[in-house]
């Protein structure tokens, strides 16, 4: 398990800061991914293979005293990777004001990391939520039921409540409701809250065609309008977990469809970019 930023620092005082300057190509991370080396640990990656492995012995031999402050990395054969691109790394010792520079950045990138609100932690929910702890998002699970929420990641919020729909103004403009609970009622009156908003990146339920095509139904008789209800739905995505187009995927097991449903939330919910008002859901049927 890796530890968090800062307990590596607290355990491993001297240590390097190794960073992607420059990303030219094809590279395995982006410009300004990092990782941290000491003589006996690791926190982080910059993308793996012999690249990294020669990151690491530099960053050991400038803690024993020689290796280069630079390192122009071309990823060819020679290195054994044929990504093509050429990557510039630049080490440095972490001092106290690195350290404190780096958990800025941290809190920085948590602070804009996209909100997914689960309502429900069923066997389905709690495999999603375990599922989206190593991604790029700030997770929250709502439950009516306290038994649920056994067993959640530290790492993810939990909301016991009443009242479910009312937390869907919560989300910030951007993020996304996933729908799983226990109650198909329910499901509709949260579905229709997320739905009537307009700036949320994704609104997904469980369910299946006939489940969608009753939430229409019913969701007409709410709203009175068709052409009002039929724009909500067009925002809908039901069955979640239809990032496999081709419905290749048919395994129904809660870890499989969780994997499928992070998926569909990497893609649909890029961090830091709020969606506007009125963008139809991909895929939705």
């Amino acid at each position: 398990m890796t530890l968090p930023l800062a307990a590596f620092l607290a355990a491993n005082a001297a240590s390097i800061l190794v960073e992607i300057a420059e990303a030219k190509g094809s590279t395995p991370r982006e410009q300004g991914t990092f990782m941290l080396v000491s003589s006996s640990a690791i926190w982080g990656t910059i993308g793996g293979g012999q690249f990294e492995y020669m990151a690491i012995d530099n960053a050991r031999a400038i803690l024993a005293g020689s290796g280069a402050a630079v390192m122009d990395i071309p990823l060819g054969p020679e290195i054994g990777q044929c990504c093509g691109g050429r990557t510039k790394l630049v080490f440095t010792v972490v001092t106290s004001g690195v350290a404190v520079d780096l958990q800025t950045r941290m809190r920085r990138d948590e602070d804009t990391r996209p909100e997914i609100y689960l309502f429900g932690c069923g066997h389905v929910g709690l495999a999603l939520a375990r599922a989206l702890v190593p991604l790029p998002f700030a997770v929250t699970v709502i439950e009516t039921r306290a038994e649920a929420l056994e067993g959640l990641p530290l790492e993810v919020s939990a909301r016991l409540t009443a009242m479910p729909e009312a937390h869907v103004a919560e989300i910030a403009p951007g993020g996304a409701a996933v729908i799983l609970t226990h109650d198909h009622a329910l499901d509709f009156l949260i579905a229709e809250r997320a739905l009537s908003r307009g700036d949320l990146a994704y609104v997904g339920m469980i369910g299946s065609a006939t489940k969608r095509a009753t939430f229409a139904n019913w969701l007409q008789r709410q709203t009175e309008n068709r052409d009002t209800s039929s724009a909500m739905i067009s925002r809908l995505t039901l069955p979640v977990g239809s990032f496999s187009a081709d419905g290749s995927v048919k395994d129904k097991r809660p870890a499989v469809i969780a994997a499928l449903v992070a998926a569909e939330l990497l893609h649909r919910v890029p961090a830091g970019h709020p969606v506007e008002e009125g963008v139809p859901a991909r895929s939705s049927v």
